[in-house]
């Protein structure tokens, strides 16, 4: 066997993480809020947003699990000259980010590539993901580097473009004209305006290139599942964009293409399938999402190309 063949590579793929189950929520909330209790109202609102969701908490940890498992297969596949070994990092749950470096370095993982399950870079965002990687890589002697973002991948734009033709489908003949339909991301403090994070330019531009892939009429950009903290966040939010498109009354058809997330979590399942849903009905628009990438032979393209670009330094 030759000594390129021998070569392993581990690849740290990180999430934002979600409890197990219902009774890991309270210590999944405690570490989201840095170590704070949430009182009784914030636990149970968070836990009724879990319970409503079908299926409850259980399908959103399988997710995050098949994709890891799904970009481990495609990158052994593409790349056969190297062996791939993929480790989980979560950012508010087990196993947390720097299990999931320790646990390469006790495999005897000498070569690493971390990777974000976000494809947008912000410094609140995957740069607190790389930062927190970075720091325990150093401190075990592991050289490791980062994919930033891949907001602009091919694969990624090819796969949103698809889901949106698909969805468009719902609303029949002459949808490309009539529907609006709104990117959407997680918001961010907007006090990253401030410091020239490329967060918003990076959404801009692929909610723009999957517009005009599928050739939109009508296309916007809106935030949604804002933190509630005491500062403000980007806006507008989803809902209040749904009440704009009700209020000047030029169309009742509303897809929304949450662009900035990859898998069917809370922020999908629970404020676009639930809460976005219960406000299109009582303002009387007709609402549709697109599916989420899950583990999408596209999106599985678009990391593995962009693990081994990095590895490759490209």
């Amino acid at each position: 066997m030759s000594e390129k063949q021998q070569r392993t590579v581990g690849v740290l793929v990180m999430s934002y993480g979600t409890p197990e189950n219902l009774e890991g929520i309270e210590a999944y909330y405690t570490h989201i809020r840095r170590g704070h209790p949430p009182t009784a109202e914030q636990l149970e609102d968070l836990r009724s947003r879990y319970e409503a969701i079908v299926g409850g908490v259980f399908p959103l940890r399988e997710n995050t699990d098949k994709q890891v498992q799904a970009l481990e297969e495609r990158l052994n596949e593409k790349y056969p000259d190297i062996r791939f070994a993929c480790y989980q990092g979560l950012k508010h749950a087990a196993p947390f980010i720097e299990d999931g470096v320790e646990k390469m370095v006790q495999d005897g993982v000498k070569e690493a590539v971390g990777i974000v399950l976000a494809p947008h870079y912000s410094v609140m965002s995957v740069g607190g993901y790389i930062k927190r990687a970075k720091e325990k890589a150093e401190e075990l002697g592991l050289p490791i580097s980062f994919v930033q973002s891949y907001h602009l991948h091919p694969a990624l734009i090819e796969a949103l473009t698809v889901r949106v033709e698909e969805a468009l489908e719902k609303f029949g003949e002459g949808a490309k004209e009539r529907v609006q339909v709104v990117f959407t991301a997680h918001s961010l403090p907007e006090k990253i305006l401030e410091m020239k994070d490329p967060y918003p330019e990076q959404l801009l531009a692929t909610s723009k290139a999957i517009a005009e892939r599928v050739g939109l009429a009508r296309w916007q950009f809106g935030w949604q599942s804002a933190g509630q903290t005491g500062v403000p966040w980007l806006g507008p939010d989803i809902l209040d964009v749904m009440k704009t498109i009700q209020e000047e009354g030029e169309t009742k058809e509303v897809l929304v293409c949450p662009v900035g997330f990859v898998s069917d979590h809370l922020e999908v399942l629970y404020d676009l399938d639930i809460e976005a849903q219960k406000t299109a009905r009582e303002l009387g628009l007709h609402l549709e999402r697109t599916r989420s990438l899950n583990t999408d032979p596209l999106y599985m393209e678009a990391l593995s190309d962009s693990v081994y670009g990095k590895l490759e330094g490209k």
